[in-house]
């Protein structure tokens, strides 16, 4: 039986709003691919794996990964006994904290998700080659005159902690890599599709660069196996719903524009 989760500001409306694919892939990492955890009630899998090859999420299923996400966290925390879990905010804190994440305790959930793709970024851009971080900063839409030095570095920083279309380009990115490396296949084509429109460079080596980025963290702890990349989903989900798909062509764009900058076509909030 599906435990019932806490209340959770920073968890409950993104998995309320979340699309099907999206919300499969969190139930591919919570349950093992459908494998199963000793973690996780047989039920809870048995629920889960049948919404997500139906791709259909009601009101108890997206209740049902939220409780999962929050026992998990409550899992990775040795000296925490919650038969409730904890809230999501604590998970990405004690993610944080595990991967020696810089954050001040008054730093929202998202800042803090910011900062986790942050260490990703730091640690990627030491393995590129100067063409690599050329075309990381040229895909991000970031100015050329930044160059390929440490005020390149300092730009996609500085994008990614803005939050804007950027960060959701490279949250993506990030997101499409996890998958990949820790379920073996990467999110949903038609979703990623035409926000990576020009970026072929992701399955080059800018992708082996994040996805050695990315095994470097410390996931020894087995909760840890379903909170990081859990963590690394909805930092990309939380983005995504804050951009805006085009009705006319399905490109993706910031949340503040009116208009597609692919079609031209006039943008509507809600469209994800």
């Amino acid at each position: 039986m599906a435990a019932t989760p806490r209340d959770d500001d920073d968890l409950m409306p993104l998995l309320a709003e979340a699309s099907v694919d999206d919300l499969s892939v969190l139930v591919d990492y919570l349950t093992d691919k459908g494998a199963g955890r000793l973690a996780l009630d047989a039920d809870v899998t048995k629920t889960l794996t049948v919404a997500s090859k139906a791709g259909a999420f009601g009101i108890e299923e997206r209740l049902a990964i939220g409780a999962e996400i929050q026992a998990f966290g409550g899992n990775s925390l040795i000296n925490a006994v919650r038969g409730t879990g904890i809230l999501y905010r604590e998970v990405v804190r004690d993610v944080a904290d595990r991967q020696k994440v810089a954050y001040n305790n008054f730093d929202t959930v998202e800042t803090i998700e910011n900062a986790i793709l942050l260490v990703v970024a730091e640690k990627a851009w030491e393995k590129m080659s100067e063409d690599e971080r050329k075309a990381l900063v040229k895909e991000l839409g970031l100015k050329k005159t930044v160059g390929i030095g440490p005020a390149a570095l300092a730009a996609v920083i500085a994008a990614i902690r803005a939050s804007g279309f950027a960060a959701f380009k490279f949250a993506a990115v990030v997101a499409q890599v996890v998958a990949k490396q820790v379920l073996g296949r990467g999110l949903a084509v038609a979703t990623t599709a035409p926000l990576m429109k020009g970026m072929s460079v992701l399955a080059g080596p800018i992708g082996w660069a994040i996805a050695a980025a990315w095994t470097a963290f410390d996931m020894a702890s087995p909760a840890y196996r379903v909170t990081v990349p859990c963590v690394i989903q909805l930092a990309y989900m939380r983005k995504k719903l804050q951009s805006v798909e085009c009705s006319q062509c399905g490109a993706w764009s910031s949340g503040d524009c009116k208009f597609c900058a692919e079609c031209g076509g006039k943008l509507q909030r809600g469209k994800k």
